[in-house]
């Protein structure tokens, strides 16, 4: 009973202490609603005085003095003016930072009540907290996009006698936005402290009439999204951060970085912009971005915006540029140049000379940079310059011995070397007298059942297969002559082709063992083992097959038909296995409507290729295909340039592809395109260039012989991967055909041999020289309509790397050049119609 008394006494205590606090509550509030609502009704601005050349501070009582009876009320803080020595009431610098989340009678989330009263105070409105979550819930009125609106209307707000000064306006758009932002944090700070406060704000608010807008967003959000260091106020490096103006450097000496990388390794190129806040990093090559493309080889940018490579090829050389994303007024430019390890090639790989004659072994070596050729004999260095019976020729590509001994029978071991890597390998010289040859000396020396270093000729009575150095015509294949394996005659007589003769159109050459060469009245290609120089099959394929191609990185034979004479039904077929088995067949592809097709070539740097390009009809596009499983990768438009493409070239250097344009209509030649193939982008316009592009073996001379001026543009492709202009010839011919002959006075460089489709001249043309030699007395080619198979009606043809002849057909004869002296060797008559060309070396 005790216990239950005690806990009685206590409820009545506890309630009487409830309804104190209650009343005393209410008069709390009503007392601070009477001290808000007389803050509303005007304020005057409290006045500054100088004291010392500096501006004075209003002070705050803390021990006592005036403020010690002022009270001020919620969201206010008493102050002392140091003029007048009086207690002044202002809005409450800045709250204890808590977060106990309420809601304001404005709809808005504040962290705690202290920033709702000083909100109040500050916008001269009543604010009040509401006994509601509503604004937990409803979305941020002041949204981002909301707030780049008041940023955008600060920014063109145009203070009176706010004028930048001529320098300012005039910079580039970075310094303009800088010096606007400059100008306008001065107009904002009104007490020049270099600090933005709530209250500078509010008063820039009110005298600009900015509440009157229909923005979500007030002066205040300026703190709240852009004060970093959450002190309630804005520095001048916080304002450039709120309206992106970024201070960004790169130094002088770093404003071109030159990077060096050997060929299948991987790279960084970083960049050296550098500035707090910095922007992300982009990068462009050619002027196209690489950041948001899916490369295969250039994947990963990192968070420091370096930019990796993860296995350089050739075509990642040229120049690469980064800039901070929204200033590209500075940039940084990074050339990449690929260092390759020397490759060789040596000719012959065996000789045997009788004493008294003349020897040569050749070497070639392809690198980046171009290697240094050295010659030993039996692991011993040669000395040339001690002996007049040994020289070296074209920078030592070739080892010239005057007059064999027999002691000069050895190894002879070719090394190349640049900075990245060696190569070498052996050609063997024996010297011995005619009596002791041996059969296999004799078939070198004197080439008489020999079967390789020759020439097959296609012409209207069969093939005719010449020996160049002597002129000799080794073998005829007679129109009549069986096919092995069908018995069929290889020319059978046709309908429609009076008198009967061989109609050929394209042939090429499988590693030297077969001839592929279509007949494109009879719908097949023939295959000519050049072993038993017979016709061993025909293959069927489709109506018209008009060009051939050998890729030799998947050892395939593309076949291009044009369905009928009228090309109405264009197709493209492709033989597998074309250097191995005994029958071959076409496999069709899934393009239609093909009007062309490239197929990028091989040297002895790039030894795999990957991708070709089909054009359709009247399409102004390229379309990628997969080399082996025959399938479009993706097309690439030519329709902002009105380009219908009708033929590529390619160099593995820089990557660049060249395509030869014409218009929609097929009316009037046009400027050639660039595409990049390693972002696989049309780059632009290749200068004002027109015509054909040929594209030298080593890939660093394009020659492009205009039609229509009669002049051969030479351009020239560093080891950087800078494209130039080199010379221009004034050829004084319209060029037919164009083929690359290595020079024999400097070593990696080439001529240009182009012959004429309406006259008979041909020029010699050395492209590191500029200089060229025209050669007449060639008598007239075929006329253009007696050969309609290609714009080609006068063929040219070489002998290989290590050849010195060439041969062009006229209408009715055969003549071989030789390349070494640009002259005539010879005239072969009566072969007719002789415009489909191969070579065939060793077999």
């Amino acid at each position: 009973m005790g216990r239950l008394v005690v806990w009685a006494l206590v409820a009545v205590m506890l309630g009487a202490a409830l309804c104190l606090a209650e009343e005393r509550g209410k008069s709390t509030d009503t007392a601070n609603r009477g001290e808000e609502e007389g803050a509303f009704k005007g304020t005057q601005p409290l006045q500054k005085r100088e004291a010392e050349g500096k501006a004075s501070e209003l002070t705050h009582e803390v021990d006592g003095g005036p403020c010690r009876k002022k009270f001020c009320g919620r969201g206010r803080q008493c102050v002392v003016a140091m003029q007048t020595g009086q207690a002044e009431c202002v809005c409450q610098e800045k709250c204890h930072p808590t977060f106990v989340p309420v809601c304001g009678s404005d709809g808005r989330f504040y962290e705690n009540h202290c920033e709702v009263y000083r909100t109040s105070c500050l916008q001269k409105k009543r604010v009040y907290v509401v006994h509601s979550k509503d604004c937990f819930f409803k979305g941020e009125s002041c949204t981002m996009t909301e707030y780049n609106k008041l940023k955008s209307l600060l920014l063109d707000m145009q203070p009176k006698g706010l004028v930048m000064r001529k320098e300012e306006s005039y910079g580039n758009g970075m310094e303009q936005k800088r010096a606007l932002v400059d100008v306008m944090f001065k107009y904002l700070d009104l007490n020049g402290d270099g600090h933005l406060g709530s209250e500078e704000l509010a008063q820039i608010s009110k005298r600009e009439h900015l509440e009157d807008s229909l923005l979500e967003c007030t002066m205040q959000d300026l703190i709240r999204y852009d004060d970093y260091n959450n002190d309630s106020h804005l520095t001048l490096h916080e304002f450039y951060t709120a309206f992106q103006v970024i201070q960004l450097s790169l130094p002088e000496d770093k404003r071109l970085s030159i990077t060096t990388v050997t060929v299948g390794l991987s790279t960084v190129l970083s960049c050296a912009i550098q500035g707090t806040l910095r922007p992300p990093i982009i990068w462009k090559r050619n002027g196209i971005i690489l950041n948001f493309l899916d490369l295969e080889d250039i994947n990963d940018f990192g968070d420091d915006g370096s930019l990796y490579i993860t296995k350089v090829t050739t075509i990642h050389m040229g120049n690469y540029s980064c800039h901070a994303y929204g200033y590209e007024e500075l940039s940084q430019t990074h050339v990449l140049q690929v260092n390759v390890p020397p490759v060789i090639l040596v000719y012959p790989e065996t000789q045997a000379q009788e004493p008294g004659v003349a020897a040569s072994l050749y070497c070639h070596a392809e690198g980046i940079p171009n290697p240094k050729i050295t010659w030993l004999k039996n692991g011993v260095d040669l000395q040339p310059r001690a002996t007049k019976q040994l020289s070296l020729v074209a920078n030592g590509s070739e080892l010239h011995i005057g007059s064999v001994r027999y002691e000069d029978t050895g190894a002879y071991t070719c090394i190349a070397k640049n900075e990245v890597g060696v190569d070498e390998d052996i050609s063997s010289l024996f010297v011995e007298d005619s009596a002791r040859k041996t059969l296999a000396n004799i078939l070198w020396r004197e080439e008489g059942l020999s079967v390789g270093n020759m020439f097959y000729v296609f012409s209207d009575e069969g093939v005719t297969i010449l020996q160049p150095g002597e002129c000799e015509i080794r073998r005829r294949i007679k129109r009549s002559e069986r096919i092995v394996a069908s018995y069929e005659e290889m020319c059978p007589k046709n309908e429609g082709i009076t008198p009967q003769h061989c109609v050929w159109a394209s042939a090429l050459n499988v590693r030297d063992k077969y001839i592929y060469v279509t007949q494109p009245l009879q719908n097949r290609l023939l295959i000519i083992d050049t072993q038993a120089q017979k016709v061993v099959q025909a293959v069927e394929t489709d109506p018209v097959p008009v060009k051939l191609f050998y890729d030799k990185s998947h050892d395939q034979v593309w076949v291009l038909s044009w369905g009928d004479l009228q090309k109405s039904h264009p197709t493209l077929q492709v033989i597998s296995q074309a250097s191995v088995g005994e029958v071959h067949r076409v496999v069709r592809t899934p393009f239609q409507r093909v009007d062309d097709f490239f197929l990028p070539p091989t040297n002895l740097i790039i030894t795999h290729v990957r991708f070709g390009f089909v054009f359709l009809k009247s399409e102004p596009a390229v379309h990628k295909i997969d080399l082996e499983t025959f399938h479009r990768v993706k097309s690439i438009s030519l329709k902002n340039y009105s380009c219908v493409p009708i033929s590529m070239a390619y160099t593995h250097l820089s990557g660049y592809y060249f395509v030869q344009c014409q218009g929609r209509n097929r009316s009037g030649a046009m400027p050639q395109l660039l595409i990049d193939s390693v972002t696989d982008t049309v780059i632009g316009r290749n200068l004002d260039v027109v015509g054909k592009p040929y594209v030298s073996p080593d890939g660093r001379y394009v020659v492009t012989p205009d039609d229509h001026s009669s002049k051969i543009r030479v351009q020239m492709v560093s080891f950087r991967g800078e494209l130039r202009l080199s010379h221009e010839l004034d050829a004084s011919l319209h060029v037919s055909d164009l083929v690359f002959q290595p020079s024999f006075a400097e070593s990696n460089q080439y001529a240009a041999v182009a012959t004429s489709a309406s006259g008979p001249n041909l020029l010699f043309s050395n492209l590191s020289a500029g200089g060229s030699v025209v050669l007449g007395g060639l008598k007239d080619p075929l006329p253009p309509h007696s050969w309609p198979w290609s714009r080609a009606n006068r063929a040219v043809a070489s002998s290989g790397l290590f050849g010195q002849y060439l041969v062009t057909p006229s209408a009715e004869s055969l003549f071989v050049l030789n390349g070494k002296t640009s002259s005539l060797h010879c005239e072969v008559s009566d072969v007719k119609r002789g415009n489909t060309l191969v070579w065939v070396g060793e077999v």
